[in-house]
């Protein structure tokens, strides 16, 4: 991950700072500018038309997490490891979608990368070991301020809407602890996380119309519609048929969304 100080990186950074303060939070000034240009960081637009290998395995290890495929999650998870995934991004992955698809396939998920990583081990092969994250997630009001200037950033726009007003408390936990204590740990960045969110959700009958936010979401992150295109043929190719035109479906709404159709 680099950090070079373009002056696209710099614009992003000041928008973001404006966005806390227009949404009237208070952060403490050492976060903020941390936070700023981090986001860039975490986020930064593609640079190719094409998902990596790396990158190809994250929806699918989402995928078969959500459907609890542990023969086929066990084989993804090796072929990521040999692609280049750390060891510490393979556990983010399946940490970070508990959000979506609950603890418990989250844990046996866990229990299998376990076993994955422990029968490498007794192979000879030294997977990296990955890293933490390298910054203090903040907590109370300040956790809350960071979560929704991410969450804005990912969506779009502020999140409002009749479910949130129905029950303001589901928002507020998104805000404080999916886009904000998970978000903010900057061992995986935005691009791998919509990766997965994408597989998981692509695989989850259902939840289409939250499928079709992170696919507009993925973009705005800076995954681009050629690598999104490649993704529902990953799917379809070595996934499952069914998630595979989910994902189709949900692109080409969010396409057509983005263009004004």
């Amino acid at each position: 991950m680099t950090y070079e100080n373009t002056a696209q990186d710099r614009k992003i950074s000041a928008l973001s700072a404006a966005l806390v303060l227009s949404l009237g939070l208070m952060v403490t000034p050492a976060h903020a500018a941390q936070n700023t240009e981090a986001l860039s960081a975490m986020a930064a637009p593609g640079t190719s038309d094409t998902l990596s290998a790396r990158q190809q395995a994250i929806p699918l290890i989402a995928a078969f997490m959500a459907t609890s495929d542990m023969p086929r999650l066990n084989a993804i998870l090796n072929q990521g490891l040999d692609a280049g995934l750390t060891v510490s991004e393979a556990k983010e992955i399946l940490v970070q979608l508990y959000a979506y698809v609950g603890f418990p396939k989250s844990l046996n998920a866990l229990g299998e990368l376990l076993k994955v990583v422990e029968a490498r081990q007794k192979r000879g092969i030294q997977d990296a070991p990955g890293r933490e994250p390298g910054r203090a997630i903040p907590t109370g009001d300040e956790l809350i301020a960071v979560g929704t200037a991410n969450q804005t950033r990912i969506s779009g726009a502020p999140v409002k809407n009749a479910v949130t007003d129905f029950a303001p408390i589901i928002n507020q936990f998104l805000q404080a602890h999916l886009f904000g204590a998970i978000f903010e740990r900057d061992n995986l960045d935005w691009q791998s996380r919509e990766l997965a969110t994408v597989g998981a959700l692509a695989a989850t009958p259902g939840v289409e119309a939250q499928l079709r936010s992170h696919m507009r979401a993925s973009m705005r992150v800076g995954l681009t519609a050629a690598q999104l295109r490649q993704l529902t043929r990953v799917l379809a190719e070595r996934g499952d048929k069914e998630a595979a035109e989910r994902a189709e479906a949900a692109l080409t709404q969010a396409l057509a969304a983005a263009s004004g159709g």
